[in-house]
């Protein structure tokens, strides 16, 4: 892994269809987990099945999105706010930017902004109706927002909170080209910091977001920019984020050569039920890994977020991490059509990824 490595050049074409992937399958792994986030696994094959839910076919349709994928739709607004005000020759300070729209978020919650924190003018996400749905929005998030204090690393707000809501809304980091890995990693970790104080929280974020990026060039593997992962959680100082994505790599190779099947208690065995950071991008990942004999990139992406959907734990945000890595991977090509339609707000992650395009590659 070298972070200070030239920066790949970026082919407009291939960028457009990952961004639109990126955002798109973590919409889907989240609609899809949505239906059973607080099931185990023994209830979700109850209600669906030996093989549990495998699609949205299964499920009442439009399949409704959670707070996992309105607060990343966020996460891009605050950067395409920045990345608006950079185009313009003025800077801007991006931390600053995500936390008036996580504010504008918090509004679409029914809370009232606190009285001490600063009331943006509302931006187009703001009157996109199908994100006013409170969805079982983590509370540290809630909680975060609600003291009307902008977070940072040295000063938190919620200092031993390391729930998976970092995690969950911070792909749309390593979506940013000509930027180097240090600098998403950095971004994504004061991004976390303004909700969340532990250093599991705010490293397992970064380590997310730099993944994502890794995956940007065409011919990025999913193994190298795994590889990379565990050597930056390796690096964090945070054993648990270490531990946990070392036995993701190790139990999805395991998988892939046999000596194993995937199941939810083997999976909850080794990595936990997501509930917090790095737990969920280890479930996230692993699912992403274990499933790489698919076939094609469609088969790939069903199966890998079926693995991640199916287990005790927080259905909905694992399965969009492994939504997430797998769009950026592959492309929006590799999403399932009848999945994209079958989704509410589909139409919305679509503008949002435009708005992300419209600022970085035009």
């Amino acid at each position: 892994m070298n972070n200070s490595a030239a920066l790949p050049p970026v082919d407009p074409s291939s960028f457009r269809s990952k961004v639109h992937g990126c955002l798109l399958g973590g919409a889907l792994g989240d609609a899809l987990g949505y239906a059973v986030e607080f099931d185990s696994a023994e209830g979700i094959r109850a209600r669906f099945g030996p093989s549990g839910l495998t699609g949205f076919n299964q499920l009442e349709l439009p399949a409704p999105v959670s707070d996992d994928t309105q607060m990343t739709l966020y996460t891009v607004d605050g950067l395409v706010e920045v990345l608006q005000w950079a185009n313009d020759g003025v800077g801007a300070d991006e931390t600053a930017c995500l936390w008036l729209a996580y504010l504008r978020w918090l509004k679409t919650q029914g809370e009232a902004l606190p009285v001490n924190a600063p009331d943006q003018p509302d931006r187009w996400i703001d009157g996109q109706e199908v994100l006013h749905h409170r969805r079982a929005p983590g509370n540290a998030c809630l909680s975060g927002l609600l003291t009307g204090e902008m977070g940072t690393r040295k000063r938190p707000v919620n200092p031993d909170s390391k729930g998976c809501g970092t995690v969950m809304r911070s792909a749309p980091f390593g979506l940013l080209p000509y930027v180097a890995a240090e600098t998403v990693y950095k971004f994504s970790a004061d991004g976390a910091a303004l909700t969340h104080g532990h250093p599991s929280a705010l490293h397992s974020a970064a380590v997310f977001s730099t993944l994502i990026h890794d995956l940007l060039p065409a011919d990025a593997t999913l193994q190298a920019a795994a590889a990379n992962a565990v050597e930056r959680a390796a690096a964090s100082g945070v054993p648990e984020l270490a531990q946990r994505l070392e036995a993701a790599v190790a139990l999805a190779s395991e998988d892939l050569a046999g000596q194993s099947r995937p199941s939810p208690e083997r999976l909850k065995a080794a990595l936990g039920e997501g509930w917090v950071a790095e737990e969920a991008l280890a479930i996230g990942l692993y699912a992403a890994l274990a499933t790489a004999d698919a076939g094609s990139p469609e088969q790939h992406f069903r199966k890998a977020a079926a693995l991640a959907v199916n287990h005790d734990g927080d259905s909905d945000s694992t399965a969009s991490v492994t939504g997430n890595i797998l769009g950026v991977l592959y492309g929006r090509e590799a999403m399932p059509a009848e999945w994209a339609a079958a989704i509410d707000a589909r139409v919305t992650v679509e503008k949002m990824a435009e708005a992300l395009l419209g600022v970085t590659v035009g």
